[in-house]
This record gives C-alpha cells, sequence and structure tokens, in this order.
C-alpha cells in the first residue's frame, strides 16, 4: 500500500511506502493506528523516537547539558523516557517542578527557565531545592534574592534578528545596557549570576541562523567579562527543528554544528546548555483526525473548505500565523488534489488553520475520511483546551 503525504507548506506531494524509514510515521504507530478505531482526535507518540532524537541530539552537543523545555510535551511517559536517557528539565511553572520531581528527577537538575514568576513559586522552588532561575527585570531579581537567597540567575538577553520560521523575540529578554545593570544588581543583592541566556526563535532550520543570535550574546559575555562579571553558562535555549515540510540536516551533524559555532566564538571552557523542546518530540508524535465536512461557499469557490474534528482549541494552536506548516496523510493514493482552506469543529470563527496558503489535499477527500497530522509530538496536548464548546481534550497514546 501507498500512503498520500501532502506538505502544507509547498503543497507538493510524495509518495511512499508505508513504512519507509524516512516516513514520519514509525511502523509502530502505523500498526496501531490500523488496528483500532477512533471516536476522537488522538495523538499517538512513539517513545522509541524520542530515544533516538535524544541519542542523536546529545551525541551532536557533546559536553552541552540538555534541559528538555517541559512545555514541549509535559507527558510523565515523556519526562520518565528523557530522565531514563539523562536529560535535565527547563520548568516554566511551579506545576511543572513538581510533576518533575514526582517523576524522580533531582531538584538540582531543574532549572526554573520562565522569566516570569510568583514570588511564591520561587520560594516554592528554592524550598525543594531547585537552585537556577532565569530573570530579564530588576523586579525579578529582587523577588529572587528575597524569595531565594544566593540563588544562581541566569539573564535572559533580547535576540533583535532572527532567522527563525517563528522568531519569537518581544516578551522576553532584555537589552545588552539592561543586563549589565542587572548582573550588577544581581550581585549586589547576594545572587550568583552565573550566565546569559537566549532563544534564537522556533524553528531554527540551519545551523547558520545561529550565527546573529551567538554574535550578540558573545558581545554581552565580552562587555559582561569586562565589568568584572566572572560568568561561566551561556545557555543556548531552544530553537532545534522539527521536519514541517522543509528539508533538514540530520539531527546530529546540525547539534554539532551549532556547537562548533559555539565553541568557535566562546572556547571550549565555557559550560553550555541547550533547552530542545519541539526538536525533540514534535516528530515522534502523530493525530489521527477526521474530515467532518468538505463543503464550498459558493459552485464556482476555487478553494474547497475542509473540516476536521480538530482545530486551534483542540491541540492545533500553533497554526496561529500559520508559522507552522503542519504536514498531512491521507489513504488517497495518486487522487487528483486541489486547494483546502483548513479548519477545526468548534463554533467559532477563528478556528481557521490555513487559509493564507491554502492546503493541497485529494479532491477524492470526504467527510468520515481518516486523516493524520503529522510532526505533532510537540505543542498539541499541552496547547489543548479543556473542553471549549465541549469538545473533550486532545486524547493521547504512548507508546514503548
Amino acid at each position: 500500500m501507498r500512503m498520500r503525504h501532502v506538505s502544507a507548506l509547498t503543497g507538493s506531494i510524495a509518495l511512499f511506502d508505508a513504512h519507509p524509514q524516512d516516513s514520519a510515521v514509525s511502523a509502530r504507530q502505523d500498526a496501531f493506528i490500523r488496528s483500532r478505531d477512533f471516536d476522537r482526535p488522538t495523538m499517538i507518540f512513539d517513545l522509541d523516537m524520542l530515544r533516538g532524537k535524544y541519542r542523536a541530539l546529545a551525541d551532536g552537543l557533546g559536553d552541552a547539558s540538555i534541559h528538555y523545555a517541559v512545555k514541549a510535551n509535559p507527558a510523565p511517559e515523556v519526562i520518565g523516557a528523557l530522565l531514563a536517557e539523562g536529560a535535565h528539565f527547563d520548568a516554566a511553572s511551579r506545576g511543572e517542578i513538581d510533576l518533575c520531581l514526582s517523576l524522580g528527577v533531582a531538584p538540582e537538575h531543574i532549572a526554573f527557565g520562565n522569566t516570569i514568576k510568583r514570588a511564591a513559586d520561587i520560594a516554592h522552588a528554592h524550598s525543594v531545592g531547585v537552585r537556577q532561575f532565569a530573570a530579564d527585570a530588576e523586579e525579578e531579581i529582587y523577588k529572587i534574592a528575597e524569595s531565594a537567597p544566593g540563588a544562581r540567575v541566569i539573564l535572559r538577553m533580547l535576540v533583535t534578528a532572527s532567522e527563525a520560521d517563528w522568531p519569537l523575540t518581544r516578551k522576553f529578554g532584555c537589552s545588552h545596557r539592561e543586563a549589565l545593570r542587572l548582573m550588577a544588581l544581581g550581585r549586589a543583592v547576594g545572587l550568583d549570576v552565573a550566565g546569559i541566556s537566549f532563544h534564537a526563535g522556533s524553528q531554527m532550520r540551519e545551523p547558520a541562523m545561529w550565527a546573529g543570535a551567538l554574535d550578540g550574546a558573545l558581545a554581552l559575555w565580552e562587555e559582561a567579562r569586562e565589568a568584572g562579571h566572572a560568568l561561566r553558562i551561556l545557555n543556548i535555549g531552544g530553537g532545534f527543528p522539527a521536519f514541517y515540510g522543509d528539508p533538514l540536516p540530520e539531527t546530529r551533524a546540525y547539534a554539532a554544528e551549532v556547537m562548533r559555532m559555539v565553541h568557535a566564538r566562546f572556547g571550549t571552557e565555557v559550560s553550555v546548555m541547550a533547552e530542545p523542546g519541539r526538536g525533540l518530540v514534535a516528530e515522534a508524535g502523530v493525530i489521527v483526525a477526521e474530515v467532518l465536512l468538505v463543503s464550498r461557499k459558493d459552485d464556482d469557490d476555487l478553494h474547497r473548505w475542509v473540516f476536521l474534528d480538530i482545530g486551534k482549541f483542540s491541540g492545533l494552536a500553533e497554526t496561529m500565523d500559520e508559522a507552522i506548516r503542519y504536514q498531512f496523510e491521507t489513504r488517497h493514493g495518486d487522487a487528483e488534489t486541489g486547494p483546502c482552506i483548513l479548519a477545526g469543529p468548534s463554533c467559532d470563527s477563528a478556528d481557521v488553520l490555513y487559509e493564507k496558503r491554502p492546503v493541497q489535499l485529494p479532491l477524492a477527500l470526504r467527510s468520515g475520511d481518516r486523516i493524520r497530522v503529522l510532526c505533532t509530538g510537540a505543542y498539541t496536548t499541552s496547547y489543548s483546551s479543556v473542553g471549549f464548546n465541549g469538545f473533550p481534550p486532545l486524547d493521547s497514546v504512548y507508546l514503548g
């Protein structure tokens, strides 16, 4: 049997055997999906794919400390698998810290990486043994000093220019001048200002895309050293890519090249942290969904509307702005395709997934057809609403 693989990015179509080694769906996932009926959207996650991705990334990053960004997929199965591989963890909240601790993660292997925290949550984290906190503002420095005296602080800098598919450069971080001021303040109030961090943006598809962010970090690092701050930790954040249609370098080679760029600028004595989320878990997940309706708004409408039983509020929130372009599989073989506007099932006009750049899907597609949404192991279950419009949260199954 052959499956049709449809790119939401270009509309291009590649045919491949049901179980090719380069398929986004593993043989185990495929067998599980074929053996069951689904009455609601379900994400099927292959833990062996996650383990393979982690090992490749760890090999490439060498001595860097990998802190998995729990927010990408906080499933206990994911955290447990990564813990067994030797990963550390980047937590965004008290809830994520407590989850990691409940699964056996050592508190010293958890970094509280959110720069926006309640004082009570800082105190809680410190009381259970978490020692590293992120900050990018004066108030946060004072909160950490009061609630976690002597804690290790990593200052997050702004990335002013990013080549990422999704830059994400506005909400977090501070200017170089402000970072230097905060370093002095942190030292004055008794904190261990140990390093700097940045996030170059989501989907840094080529290692060369890291150059600008690394150059900016180096400039701040050198200014800080000249000002007498003995920095020792460089946190390069996330940005490691997942496959959404564009060709990507092999994971190990990609990570090794990023580390080569780091060492070329900072030398080999610096302690490097990385916080991959999407790049670790996205490709290990596939969502099984159903076509609910195929329609046209008028007889001469050039685009069909294809409504799925999953939408922005039930797991596909990252279609917002269409920066993340999911891939799709259907069972219609070599059938002719045409452009579709893809939408979710809710009674909300914002629940439209791809309209600016419509998706090519088979003309034979009908309500009741099963459709696979590929590379959906990241930011799907964790984004799914509790029950908007009465629809249940995205279901999930973890294999292996």
